[in-house]
């Protein structure tokens, strides 16, 4: 018996005093796919041949390490290998942007399925699901710092025709997948100063998600879910999607709010937001995140922040509707690294959610035996759920510890270094 498997049974048999089924707990933490972000391997650059706009709606990778991701076949090589270091089948989360269109000159109003029909069978191929967003940044119709809420028709116009586009290929997506593909929504609008009519740009944005939205698909096919944010480049003062906004349009209009945990005042607690919103919509998409005093987009690690996230999550019995997704991009270190990193960290945090005895905690809260309910909670930050993810890790084949860092460096020492 190898030491790993010793371990594990030993803090199974801890967790069994406290009535956790460590072996159900590990089957959950199976069947829960996590949505892998596209672009934490190139830097949020995508595979467009049309002409960027100045403006990235507030959306820039920071460093410059050696490997980045340079075409579709190099990107997709890089997401290979990282499910080769993260236990479970997932999802990948594409942007509109990264279709492949060769040679080919498409604008954002003019892309088709055909340009991701490869991504389905490369999906299916590597038995990932595949979820989508449209691509509302870094374009010269966002310049103004506006999009949906432009005050100039021309500018909506476009801007509607391809987000109706991002919708109707997820759709396809879903139905050629088998598995609803979630569509989500963020747009950078917003300004840098003062704003004096804020009304008048909701005013426009609900209208347009309004023309956006008449069209139905089935749910078995495509799910949608709109994202807000507090503040960010070039929109400091106002935001026109805000959290209030989007979280009214998607309870009126029964889609998922999108919850991104770098998009709110570093005081506030996303957590907290779980069960205040679970009442009133069916699902929630979460794009969980690292802000460092900002949304600075940071990879994910397994700190308090992350924990809370999903003990939430947990105790409140929401994980079958809850979409989890990864939303970061570090270009000052290994890409694949820091998306194995924050992959893993998720799944952790998961985890020590899911070993967590809640009925007996909730017994003790109801009780009011208060004294109890702190002392097993300090308690649980001491039991051994470290071997528990080993084994889990082992198990799946996948490596851990230091063997974990010497296959992501002997990764890039055999790939990116060849990449300039």
């Amino acid at each position: 018996m190898g030491s790993i498997d010793s371990a594990y049974r030993l803090a199974r048999e801890r967790y069994s005093e406290l009535a956790v089924d460590v072996d159900s707990t590990l089957g959950v933490l199976l069947d829960t796919p996590i949505s892998i972000h596209c672009w934490q391997g190139d830097d949020v650059t995508g595979f467009e041949n049309i002409e960027k706009g100045v403006s990235g709606g507030g959306i820039q990778a920071t460093g410059n390490y050696p490997g980045k991701a340079r075409d579709i076949g190099e990107l997709r090589e890089d997401l290979e290998q990282v499910q080769r270091f993260v236990p479970g089948r997932h999802r990948i989360s594409l942007h509109a942007m990264y279709g492949d269109f060769g040679d080919e000159v498409v604008d954002r109003n003019g892309i088709e399925f055909r340009h991701f029909e490869s991504w389905v069978e490369w999906a299916k191929e590597n038995n990932v699901g595949l979820d989508f967003n449209a691509t509302m940044f870094g374009h010269r119709n966002a310049d103004s710092g506006f999009t949906l809420s432009s005050k100039d028709p021309d500018v909506r116009e476009f801007w509607v025709e391809h987000v109706k586009r991002c919708r109707g290929i997820c759709a396809e997506i879903g139905k050629r997948m088998g598995t609803p593909c979630v569509h989500n929504l963020w747009v950078p609008d917003g300004m840098k100063d003062t704003t004096v009519d804020q009304s008048g740009y909701r005013e426009l944005l609900k209208e347009s998600l309004d023309e956006i939205y008449s069209v139905e698909y089935s749910p078995d096919h495509l799910l949608d879910s709109v994202e807000s944010k507090l503040f960010g480049l070039g929109s400091e003062s106002f935001v026109v999607g805000s959290h209030d906004f989007y979280l009214g349009y998607a309870v009126s209009r029964g889609l998922m709010p999108c919850l991104d945990t770098g998009h709110y005042h570093p005081m506030e607690s996303v957590a907290d937001k779980i069960s205040a919103i679970m009442p009133f919509v069916s699902r929630i998409m979460l794009h969980v995140s690292r802000g460092v005093r900002w949304d600075s987009d940071h990879v994910v690690v397994l700190n308090d922040e992350a924990k809370d996230l999903f003990h939430e999550i947990v105790r409140g019995g929401y994980l079958n509707r809850v979409h989890i997704g990864l939303d970061y991009f570090d270009a000052s270190i290994n890409r694949v690294g820091a998306w194995v990193t924050g992959i893993r960290a998720t799944q952790k945090a998961l985890l020590y959610a899911l070993l967590e005895p809640v009925e007996q905690l909730k017994g003790y809260e109801t009780e009011g035996d208060y004294f109890e309910r702190m002392a097993l909670l300090e308690e649980l930050k001491s039991m051994p759920w470290g071997a528990i993810w080993d084994n889990y890790c082992d198990k799946n084949s996948v490596p851990n510890g230091i063997e974990l860092r010497e296959k992501v460096k002997e990764y890039e020492n055999k790939t990116h270094t060849t990449r300039s």
